[in-house]
């Protein structure tokens, strides 16, 4: 289709750059067509308009972009809007500069022009973090061809839409986004009523959309407010109330696939816990081959006290799965050598790539560009990661490249760095924290997916273990609208990171990785920093915004063996519990159905061994998921010695 004749028109936005994707598998037409995105109103009516770079023959635009608010509003004619620093927002044209718009010509028959209020919804694809692409799709159903942007500019456009038409996020599916006319009643909450446009911070929606992970570390207070959006549908009874509803009663489906849990559940007194010592030895739990003899002791004692630095690059390789509990010395060496070789042919792949390849591998440059950026901003207070030119950078930057090599489908995702930093710290090894790292993913990559299904399902669990460990202060949060716990997304999503400082870091992810008591007992850690923030809350004057900006501030003021003892005596007051809900029991590894492969035995573990040695890597696959199942299934309930 194409634009209608008006005689008049006003250019809004325009960004150049922008690919339309064809897939047509005729040898004599392009499957990719360069052009232009374009807001254009005519008659009054804006519409979205894209044309191939062949129709054009004029000179650039006349689209200004300003500063924030409150920064004087300078106008820079000679901005690019193909790099997206913080600050840059889209403006209006100006008054005086408003020109024809020139039609689009004939010339091409993949030309188009949506009026927005045909627009029915915008689905955000990824397909690499270099190169984002939209399928833009109208109320009669139909998808237009995809638009990569080549160049950025997604979220200048994004933020233009907001002009004309509300977009609101699917309850399905995290990549859609639904478009509403700002008067329609559709929409219970605008993004505007969710506090995402404060502080200035006026692109902060499209900047989510396009990296949900950089916006939470850049913007934590209004991240949450979006996440909150998200997790409640706009028909939903969990979504935040009007005036109105307050006296009615919340629906028993608040949370979809959780038991209702009531006031009903009664807990005994919280148990006194106490912390031990480090380990500090090692060789003592070693046969004369260099086995293990007692892996699940190791992992006791390195919960109750975590494990002495001198220790820690020894233990951590077991703890991450680098090497097997039962491997032999020789055995060992036999898998460090292997595991070499296979890092570094896998690091062969991407150092090859000349510059004239990558010029037309996105995906690569895309990783790369995001890789650079963020090891450039990693722990640079600590000295291993200082100063200019520092090798630790070079180790940081290569091994997340490398990962790229490893799982491709996944590749980099900003927060991804913080998980190597204390790696590489302790390691000082590029290969040993290479697959270190490997092994920190398989317990974390979820957190890490565009669908954001795994932070969704954490935060309604810990809100489950909150309504049983303190249901005042979860009917106080929610009293103001703070009760899908929102605020903690950061906490979950790389590990309490941002809160603990560099050392205490180290300590907490040790007594993580073994996995006791229970898989989850990062979100008992999150509860207990709640329940430490009762007497801020219970009987205060606070509401979301004063929340959220007290949780915010709460960084590096905790003290990490508080937090631990109140999450393990969190976990011993629900398992005292004879009457806990099943939903409850699931989340802390109580409810376990019988199986009959319920040990893990020597021959198990010799067998794990044998794996990683295999030369045949579909059957070490093969058998390498059937024995992580049944480790997984049969892990034992915890001793606290």
């Amino acid at each position: 289709c194409h634009p209608p004749p008006y005689s008049h028109s006003i250019l809004v936005f325009e960004k150049e750059g922008v690919y339309l994707h064809t897939n047509a598998k005729r040898s004599n037409q392009d499957t990719t067509i360069p052009g232009f995105i374009r807001i254009v109103e005519r008659g009054g009516e804006p519409a979205l308009e894209w044309s191939a770079l062949e129709d054009e023959g004029r000179n650039a635009a006349a689209v200004f972009y300003t500063k924030k608010d409150g920064e004087g509003g300078v106008e820079d004619t000679n901005f690019d809007p193909g790099y997206e620093p913080d600050w840059a927002v889209i403006s209006t044209v100006k008054r005086d500069r408003v020109r024809e718009h020139p039609p689009v010509k004939e010339t091409s028959q993949w030309s188009f022009s949506l009026p927005l209020s045909e627009l029915y919804s915008l689905r955000r694809s990824r397909f690499s973090l270099g190169r984002n692409f939209l399928v833009f799709t109208s109320r009669g159903g139909h998808p237009l061809p995809p638009l990569h942007f080549h160049r950025g500019g997604t979220r200048e456009l994004l933020r233009a839409l907001q002009r004309y038409i509300i977009l609101a996020p699917s309850p399905v599916d995290g990549r859609l986004f639904l478009a509403y006319a700002h008067d329609s009643g559709a929409l219970s909450q605008s993004f505007d009523d969710l506090h995402l446009f404060d502080d200035g911070s006026s692109d902060l929606v499209s900047r989510f959309i396009q990296d949900p992970y950089a916006t939470t570390f850049g913007g934590f207070s209004k991240v949450t407010n979006f996440f909150r959006g998200a997790l409640r549908p706009p028909d939903s009874p969990f979504h935040p109330r009007g005036p109105q509803d307050h006296h009615g009663p919340p629906s028993a489906d608040d949370e979809p696939g959780f038991e209702l849990i009531t006031c009903g559940v009664e807990l005994g007194p919280k148990p006194d816990v106490t912390r031990g010592q480090p380990l500090d030895k090692w060789e003592e739990f070693l046969d004369p081959e260099g086995r293990v003899k007692d892996p699940q002791r190791i992992k006791e004692l390195v919960f109750r006290g975590g494990i002495t630095p001198s220790l820690r690059k020894d233990v951590w390789k077991f703890l991450l799965g680098f090497y097997p509990w039962n491997s032999t010395v020789k055995e060992r060496e036999d898998i460090l050598r292997m595991k070499t070789d296979e890092y570094f042919r896998m690091k062969v792949q991407w150092k090859s790539v000349s510059e004239e390849q990558e010029m037309r591998n996105s995906l690569l440059r895309g990783y790369r560009s995001l890789i650079e950026r963020d090891v450039s901003r990693t722990d640079r207070h600590n000295t291993f990661f200082s100063g200019n030119d520092n090798p630790g950078l070079t180790l940081l930057n290569d091994v997340l490249m490398t990962y790229c090599m490893f799982n491709f489908d996944l590749g980099y995702v900003q927060g991804m760095s913080d998980l190597l930093a204390p790696l590489l710290f302790v390691t000082q090894n590029e290969v040993e924290s290479f697959w270190c790292l490997t092994g920190f993913m398989e317990m974390v990559h979820q957190n890490f997916e565009e669908s954001q299904e795994a932070m969704k399902q954490q935060l309604l669990q810990l809100s489950l273990l909150m309504k049983a460990l303190d249901p005042e202060l979860l009917d106080y949060l929610d009293s103001q609208d703070s009760g899908s716990l929102c605020f903690c997304f950061r906490w979950l999503l790389i590990w309490f990171k941002r809160e603990f400082s560099f050392e205490d870091i180290l300590s907490l992810w040790e007594v993580l990785w073994t996995r006791l008591p229970c898989e989850n007992f990062h979100l008992l850690m999150a509860a207990s920093i709640l329940e430490s923030q009762r007497g801020e809350f219970i009987g205060s004057d606070h509401d979301f915004n004063t929340i959220l900006k007290h949780i915010n501030e709460l960084t590096m003021k905790l003290d990490l063996q508080t937090v631990l003892r109140g999450a393990e005596s969190n976990y011993l007051q629900l398992a005292c519990c004879k009457e806990l809900p099943v939903k409850v029991q699931e989340v802390i590894g109580l409810y376990v159905p019988p199986s009959p492969d319920d040990e893990t035995s020597p021959e198990s573990e010799s067998h794990e061994t044998q794996q990683l040695l295999s030369q045949s890597q579909a059957a070490a696959t093969e058998t390498s998921q059937s024995s992580n199942s049944t480790a997984a299934a049969a892990r034992p309930r915890p001793t606290y010695p």
